[in-house]
């Protein structure tokens, strides 16, 4: 089962890194997300891929008797995928209004600061 989630950890990073390549935004948001979400199965998979009980520790007990799953980085995860869907909302209303009053997605095109480059010369 590890090896299968390392597969998909790769093919997620690999893929995110090529559409954050790109230079329209659009691609470069989804490939954002992508990464997002290959850091969140990377925090997962360390919290052990193993069936465990939950961790209650019995009255009288120090500690658990059986294996049990560990819970922080599934709490991590959560709060993260929280935080990424506050990200995608926001990035997106970003998007549409440059979109709206720039007229393109493309980022050499919105390169509004900066000397054209006959003006360099």
């Amino acid at each position: 089962m590890e090896t299968l989630t390392a597969l998909i950890i790769g093919i997620l990073t690999a893929a995110s890194v090529y559409l954050m390549l790109a230079r329209t935004f659009m691609r470069f948001l989804f490939g954002l997300i992508l990464l997002s979400n290959a850091v969140n199965l990377t925090i997962f998979a360390s919290g052990r891929m193993t069936k465990g009980h939950p961790a209650l520790v019995p009255y009288g007990a120090d500690a658990p008797l059986q294996a049990v799953g560990n819970a922080l980085p599934q709490a991590l995860v959560l709060t993260a995928i929280v935080i990424g869907f506050g990200l995608l909302a926001f990035a997106l209303a970003l998007g549409f209004e440059t979109f709206r009053r720039t007229g393109t997605m493309d980022t050499d095109e919105m390169r509004f600061a900066e000397p054209k480059e006959d003006e360099q010369k």
